[in-house]
């Protein structure tokens, strides 16, 4: 099963006619995990025929408008929808008392349960596990406490060699769960079959970090290291560092930094500021430090 990364909104600040605030669909071992919730998170997300019913865990990195003002009306569609499973919603400290009081106000009755995960620890910690996927915080530095998120895949059972396996009529259909988690086959005689003999390597695990709002800062470096995919935002170019570093926010030029030190597959762009016309110029710029940056496009699905 492969990992996707939907980005529905990539715009810093004012949503504009062509683009929008920030907010990422990533499906990954089956699991829809929707990172932030700008404004118009929800028509988005029909644009990118996503099924609002998969949609079980909302990570927001902090509580700046255009990182969450969309998550209120897409909590009301869900109840209009008539959705019954509890939605797990992953932000920081304030956001229950946030969104309670917009219910509250408003008289939005939701018909399921709402559990809030509120955060406001200032080092990593895992928010998140089960079978088959883990998300850890990543601490940034903002004007308001924010956070990033990396979303890992576990590592994945082993493929069975059929083929070899036919070798063996004692084998049968029952053991093919223990051989594919690692375990070695006894034979009626004793001989032991070593795992590697019976089974191929599966295919390696994904990882995707998700580094919102945050001034430059090196101490995400070793909780990200060598992800498949990282994003990072990059509000300004870096002739604008002082305005970058006054706002809470990042440069092309220093996202590619973060990305080289780290080692990582691929950098995507984000969170451009408006003055910008041409977007073309953040990759321009990071590509000298990290040649393999890009741009996000909105409501593209791209295989992590």
């Amino acid at each position: 099963m492969s990992t996707y990364l939907t980005i529905l909104g990539f715009n810093s600040a004012i949503p504009t006619i062509n683009t929008s605030p920030t907010a990422q669909l990533l499906e990954m071992e089956e699991r829809l995990f929707l990172i932030d919730c700008g404004e118009g998170t929800q028509v988005q997300l029909r644009k990118a025929k996503a099924r609002f019913s998969k949609i079980n865990h909302i990570f927001i990195s902090h509580l700046h408008g255009d990182h969450c003002f969309g998550l209120p009306g897409l909590i009301a569609s869900f109840r209009l929808l008539g959705r019954e499973n509890p939605l797990h919603v992953y932000g920081p400290k304030g956001i229950k008392k946030m969104m309670e009081t917009i219910f509250q106000i408003t008289e939005t009755h939701r018909g399921f349960e709402v559990v809030y995960h509120e955060l406001d620890k200032d080092y990593s910690e895992k928010i998140y596990e089960d079978n088959r996927v883990e998300v850890y915080t990543i601490p940034l530095d903002h004007r308001i406490y924010c956070n990033g998120y990396l979303f890992k895949e576990k590592p994945k059972d082993r493929h069975l060699d059929m083929k070899e396996i036919a070798k063996y009529s004692e084998i049968e259909s029952c053991d093919y769960h223990n051989i594919k988690a690692g375990k070695d086959f006894v034979l009626s005689d004793g001989y032991v079959l070593k795992n590697e003999v019976l089974t191929l390597d599966p295919a390696p695990s994904v990882s995707y970090a998700f580094c919102s709002d945050t001034r430059y800062l090196e101490s995400v470096i070793p909780i990200i290291k060598n992800v498949t995919a990282l994003y990072h935002e990059s509000t300004f170019l870096h002739d604008l560092k002082e305005m970058a570093d006054y706002t809470g926010h990042t440069t092309a030029l220093e996202a590619a930094t973060i990305a080289q030190k780290a080692q990582v597959g691929k950098l995507i762009l984000g969170h451009f500021s408006n003055r910008y016309a041409d977007l073309t110029v953040f990759t321009d710029e990071a590509r000298t430090i990290f040649p393999n940056s890009f741009l996000p496009k909105a409501l593209e699905s791209v295989k992590i």
